[in-house]
């Protein structure tokens, strides 16, 4: 819009490199008239002014209530981590290890699903459900994974050791391995059916921690040299 040449962008520059025009004619203040956003009705510039400046206030104390509900959440999270750690740490019998480790995480996270693979077991641990032999191909996938692996159930070897009723549709993979190591020793597979719970989007850093325990707790199982 213009006035004979003259553009808003023009009067706004102008306002805004003239901060002592409100102060030579502070009348208009009093009789600018605006639209409100709830509602047809005038309202004056302070009115509008201070509608403006609730809407922030709103705005910053729904950030606030959000950041106070993801700390809440968070500490819930780390709480769960650190008496699911106390329990694998309180596992005095190796060869229970894997069942408690499957059981407590699927109690204290709502993991429907949960099992667990591991190569390179003591001979001792051998019988272990965990031990069961998985392939060559399936050992080489698990090293490759330097994050944990989201997404849908695509048929993978490991979605095989799931039970077929329960209808696992989305899976996290979680490689097991010694701190510094390429090579896996294991994998951890958490199942859903949910399509949507393990997304390829979502963030891996709270499996990567799973994993890291695991691994710490499930190397008691592993043959030595």
């Amino acid at each position: 819009m213009s006035i004979q040449g003259i553009t808003e962008a023009d009067i706004s520059n102008y306002l805004l490199n003239t901060p002592g025009f409100f102060e030579r004619h502070a009348e208009l203040l009093a009789s600018v008239q605006l639209t409100s956003p709830h509602g047809q009705r005038a309202v004056s510039l302070q009115e509008r002014q201070m509608e403006m400046l609730r809407e922030r206030i709103k705005g910053l104390e729904h950030k606030i209530i959000e950041m106070i509900r993801n700390g809440q959440d968070n500490l819930s999270i780390y709480d769960r981590m650190h008496q699911w750690t106390m329990r694998l740490l309180l596992t005095a019998d190796a060869a229970q290890l894997p069942q408690v480790l499957l059981d407590d995480l699927k109690q204290r996270f709502q993991v429907p699903q949960a099992v667990l693979r591991l190569w390179g077991v003591d001979e001792a641990q051998a019988g272990l459900p965990a031990a069961q032999p998985v392939s060559d191909d399936l050992k080489a996938f698990a090293s490759s994974l330097t994050l944990p692996y989201c997404g849908a159930n695509a048929g993978f070897e490991a979605s095989g050791w799931f039970d077929a009723a329960a209808g696992v549709q989305s899976m996290a993979m979680v490689p097991l391995r010694r701190e510094g190591a390429e090579a896996a020793f294991g994998l951890l597979v958490l199942g859903s059916p949910d399509p949507t719970r393990y997304a390829a989007q979502m963030g891996t850093e709270f499996l990567s921690r799973i994993g890291e325990v695991a691994s710490a707790a499930l190397q008691r199982l592993l043959a030595q040299g």
